[in-house]
Formats: C-alpha cells, structure tokens, sequence
C-alpha cells in the first residue's frame, strides 16, 4: 500500500511538472521526450538532433524537451506514463514493447536478421513501417528504429558454445523472448533492472548478462565481467515513440515535420553509433582488461530456430512479419 502511494504521489508530480512545461514554452507547442540514456549515449544524441530538426522544420512552433537518466522513470513506467497522458514521446527497447505489442517480439527473434545491411533494409522498408502502426490500440505509434548494436553474453567466463551457458544465470530483459531464448541456449535467465546488473555480477548473484558493447564502458559492466562472447543473437532497435494522441492532434503537415525528422535522426544515430562502438570495444580492451571471443554462431542458431516456427504460427500479421523480414534483399 505503501509504494502504491507513493506511485500516486509521483504521478501527480509528472502530471504537473508537465502541466507547467507546456505553459513555459510561451507560445510554442511542449513535446515532453523522457528516456533512460544517459547524454553520451548515441542513442540520446540522436534524439536531440531529432529535436533540433523538429524545431528548426517547424519555425520554432515546436519545443521537444528530452529528459535523460530515467528521471520519468525505467522504460514500462515511461510507456505507461505516455500512455496516461503524463509525457508525449519516449525511446523504448523493441524488447520492453513486446510486453505491450507482442508483434514487437517477430523482430526481437534472435538470427532473425543476416547482417546489419539486412536489418536496417528491413526496418526502414514497409514491414518496419506497418509494425510502427501496431501500437495505436495501445495509445503510442513508432516513428524511427536507432541502432541499438547486437546483443552479446558478457561473462565471468567465456561462451564459445551453447554448453558453456549451461546452469549460468544470465540477466535478461522482462522479455518473454529473451527469457525464451536463453532457455533453449541452456542458460537460466534472470530478469533484473539494468541499474541492479553492475552489483549483481561484482557479488556473483548473476554469472552474466547480455547486451551491447557499450554496457560494458557506458555503464561499467566490463569492470566486473571480463569475457565479452560476440555471438550476436538479438537485434533489438531502439524504438522512437509518439502518443498516439498527440499524433492524432498534429496537422498533416507537422505530422511529416515530425516523421521526416525522426529518420534523419535515425541516420544520424547510426553513424554515431558506429563510431561510438568501435571506440567502446577498444577501451573495454585497453583499459577495462575485457577479453573479446568470437563463437561459432551456428550451434546457437539451430537452437532457437523453435521460436522462429513458434512466433509464425501464431497469426497471420507474426507470419507475414517473419517471412518478409527473412525474404528481404
């Protein structure tokens, strides 16, 4: 009952601290954009040129204010709170909206994509415009895909083969794709905040994680798991979203205002995030002591080709997903 009040409490805060952005503008429209990066992260940057780009295309009729570090709170809670009214945009995980959309969760299967030109091709064609659509029974649309890189294992030991994930806990998203996924990879996962994983792997409650390079720079992971294995089994975007409510207020022409900016920002990000990974497996290198392992992808993939047959014979729109996804040039 306790933390039930105190959510009120903090609900009631943000519906108020957004009240009173919108009438500090001062004659400009207030876009309220909270997320759980930090201002280095690629992803952030991306974001703030789609402000930028928001603006400049509008004349200065709209202001997206973005606020970083989970000050609305994590993920599920800013989608929620978007939902409720209480902020107009957020970038989410694919992985996190696959609990609100489980269409989401046909482009989270791991090896579903051949490469990053085949992942980028087809998210940015119409299969990945159509999958935006999806959410507007929930109140939120999707506007771009950020590179959000290749999920990998990152251990106390290395992972050169499904066998070596045996009986390990491995920390993964609250997502009923990875969950399943490490299962059949042997693993024993283990949801957990991001915020709780540097601990958790420093007191041996979790053998491992699975991310992207930078958790082991940007949020000092590789100071306490020291095996980065690239096996590279998920991509999950990172998903720019709207409320469905403030899209459906804007006019036609401000609608493609905000559209034509999020794609630019996506390749924008992208480049960013090449970049930035790059630098990021070199200081986890040189710096942090972490020890980078190049499995053989292919006795992963034949192991959770299930969730591939599983995910298609669900319906009709998770087979038509699959099966363009998995067809496109």
């Amino acid at each position: 009952m306790k933390n039930f009040g105190i959510f009120i409490v903090s609900i009631t805060l943000l519906y108020g601290l957004s009240a009173l952005l919108n009438n500090m503008i001062g004659g400009k429209e207030s876009i309220i954009l909270a997320h759980n990066m930090d201002e280095n992260h690629p992803v952030h940057k991306g974001m703030v040129f789609f402000s930028e780009e928001v603006r400049k295309n509008s004349q200065g009729k709209y202001e997206v204010q973005i606020f970083p570090n989970g000050q609305f709170g994590r993920e599920r809670e800013v989608i929620e709170l978007l939902q409720m009214g209480a902020v107009s945009m957020t970038k989410v995980s694919s992985l996190s909206l696959e609990a609100f959309v489980p269409y989401y969760s046909a482009i989270n299967l791991p090896y579903l994509f051949r490469n990053k030109e085949h992942y980028f091709a087809a998210l940015d064609g119409e299969i990945g415009q159509e999958i935006h659509k999806l959410g507007a029974s929930k109140k939120f649309r999707g506007l771009t895909y950020y590179d959000s890189g290749s999920r990998s294992f990152y251990t106390h030991k290395p992972i050169n083969s499904p066998k070596d994930l045996k009986g390990l806990k491995i920390r993964v998203m609250a997502s009923a794709t990875s969950i399943n996924m490490l299962k059949l990879l042997g693993g024993s996962p283990t949801p957990m905040s991001y915020g709780e994983i540097y601990t958790a792997l420093q007191q041996n409650v979790i053998d491992g994680a699975e991310n992207n390079i930078t958790a082991l720079t940007l949020s000092r992971h590789g100071e306490v798991a020291k095996h980065y294995s690239l096996d590279e089994h998920i991509m999950a975007p990172d998903v720019l979203i709207i409320s469905e409510k403030v899209w459906q207020s804007l006019p036609s022409k401000d609608q493609e205002i905000f559209k034509n900016a999020a794609e630019s920002s996506a390749k924008h990000q992208r480049k960013l995030w090449a970049a930035m990974t790059e630098e990021m497996k070199k200081q986890a290198q040189e710096k942090l002591g972490v020890s980078f392992h190049y499995p053989n992808k292919e006795p992963f993939m034949e192991l959770v080709l299930p969730l591939h047959k599983k995910a298609a014979a669900k319906d009709a729109i998770f087979k038509k997903i699959i099966e363009t996804i998995k067809s496109y040039d």
